[in-house]
């Protein structure tokens, strides 16, 4: 909204610092990080008053679980809002892709929001029920697949672009669209996966949507697609904004889930936040890379993948509980110590996947 300020501008004046978007990234992330701070309080003892019993502890969890008994969950709206009020205000809203990556975040959102209300109102661990939780998803993401695809210049399109070699295309024609919808909804279901303690995925978040914001700002810039050998697509830049909002929001959310967390994300967080990763690494054209720098997402993902498929066939479990965290929770390992460390983990490997917009 800020952007129009520009037409104000003669192109020497203070207006004219608004065509930038990365002075409006920065406006994004301030006016995220002080929406968390200011509406955190009073949105957690809402939650607090109208949940009253909190989100319900698994019986078959971890035994350190329990003490977190009380404390609400839906945290994850103070991000959303966070998130919307900064891209509204910094952002053009004249930009496809920024109401691509919206539509989406906002939708998983209402999903998780109805799994969340599901699992408080009758205090029991089973929400919506999984399929129709992905059917639901899966529909959101077509839509959003099919809208990244249509605003994309035809050369990319139905395109996946692979990272090191510079300028190859794999032309995925009529599988693109489900090739991006599983991309959309896997990160959707692996980010929820991941918050099981207390900050463990919020982090991490925050960090994927540096590495990817700095992806899109790159791609979105003809003179950085030329010297980095990578591929270019007009628009994408707006989508820092969107990062450095969510990276605000995030970390004003984190203030009051650090531990002991005074609040959960939950599904509403947890499911939107991946599911605006994942459509992001669609529009920018580095769903490959995106598996890397969401290493953390996809190696939780696959120990329950993992621990499920080993069940079913041999009858022997592969972790002693999944998804992988709590595994090293039955080992004795301190819940601040399995944060910390998967934090670094996540860090590394958002390095590693910046890496390879240059090793071409």
């Amino acid at each position: 909204m800020l952007y129009w300020l520009t037409a104000l501008s003669d192109g020497g004046d203070a207006f004219n610092l608004f065509r930038y978007i990365t002075f409006r990234a920065g406006g994004a992330f301030f006016t995220a990080l002080i929406f968390g701070f200011l509406f955190g309080p009073p949105l957690i003892n809402v939650l607090r008053r109208r949940q009253g019993k909190g989100q319900p502890i698994r019986a078959d969890g971890p035994e350190g679980h329990f003490a977190k008994a009380g404390t609400p969950t839906m945290g994850g709206l103070l991000i959303l809002l966070a998130v919307l009020s900064s891209t509204l205000l910094w952002a053009r809203l004249d930009n496809g892709f920024v109401w691509i990556v919206l539509f989406v975040t906002f939708s998983f959102g209402l999903i998780g929001f109805a799994d969340d209300y599901a699992k408080v109102s009758r205090q029991t661990a089973a929400g919506v029920p999984g399929k129709l939780r992905l059917a639901l998803g899966f529909a959101i993401a077509a839509i959003a697949a099919y809208l990244a695809t249509s605003f994309h210049p035809d050369p990319l399109q139905y395109q996946i672009a692979l990272p090191v070699f510079k300028n190859l295309l794999v032309n995925f024609s009529f599988l693109f669209l489900p090739f991006a919808m599983l991309v959309i909804v896997g990160s959707a279901n692996a980010v929820n996966l991941t918050d099981g303690l207390d900050g463990l995925a919020i982090m991490p978040a925050m960090i994927a949507a540096g590495a990817l914001g700095v992806i899109a700002y790159a791609v979105g810039r003809v003179d950085f697609t030329t010297y980095l050998d990578v591929h270019y697509v007009p628009g994408t830049g707006e989508i820092l904004i969107f990062c450095a909002g969510l990276i605000g929001g995030g970390m004003g959310f984190l203030w009051y889930n650090a531990p002991p967390a005074a609040v959960f994300m939950g599904d509403t967080g947890s499911l939107a936040l991946g599911g605006a990763l994942g459509s992001i690494a669609v529009i920018t054209k580095h769903e490959i890379v995106w598996a890397i720098i969401g290493g953390l997402f996809v190696l939780e993902a696959l120990s329950v993948i993992i621990q499920v498929l080993s069940f079913k066939l041999t009858g022997r479990r592969v972790f002693l509980m999944a998804p992988i965290h709590h595994h090293y929770e039955k080992k004795g390992w301190a819940e601040p110590t399995i944060v910390i460390r998967f934090w670094i983990i996540a860090l590394i490997l958002a390095m590693i996947g910046l890496a390879t917009l240059k090793v071409r």
